[in-house]
């Protein structure tokens, strides 16, 4: 392999280590949202902005470098590139199931809501134009 390729092989191996930690805090932001842990969210966040940063950085690389379509036609390249977009999709899979368990606990939670205003008595209740419970305040009313 030549000096070129071994180049482009580095920024293949950093990409598959960056799209690694990204998988990794997936898994640590599901466990966040699982116990609702807002500063454990809030700091896999920014690790994950800093990560799809390097993504980025390591894709312009690759791309500038002028080896990289003798490279494509390469077995190794092609080993690596699969390797890589598996590593992709089971990120954009965890993404998804993230995704799907905030929906969740955003459900409960207004169910929860829904139930606490409804117990505070049904006089007092109606629902906003989009559908959603709420509480009326009427205030103490007029006295006579």
């Amino acid at each position: 392999m030549s000096t070129a390729y071994s180049s482009i092989l580095t920024l293949l191996n950093e990409q598959e280590q960056h799209l690694d930690r990204l998988l990794l805090l997936l898994h640590k932001e599901l466990d966040a949202i699982r116990s609702r842990n807002v500063e454990a969210l809030k700091s896999n966040t920014d690790e994950k902005i800093q990560i799809l940063d390097l993504v980025q950085k390591t894709d312009e690389e690759l791309t500038a470098s002028p080896d990289l379509n003798s490279a494509k036609q390469q077995d190794w390249f092609k080993d690596v590139l699969q390797r890589l977009e598996e590593k992709l999709a089971q990120c954009k899979f965890q993404n998804q199931v993230n995704s799907q368990s905030v929906e969740q606990s955003q459900l409960v939670i207004e169910r929860f809501k829904t139930e606490l205003l409804q117990s505070r008595g049904r006089a007092g209740l109606t629902y906003t134009n989009k559908g959603k419970a709420a509480q009326v305040d009427k205030g103490p009313g007029i006295k006579a």
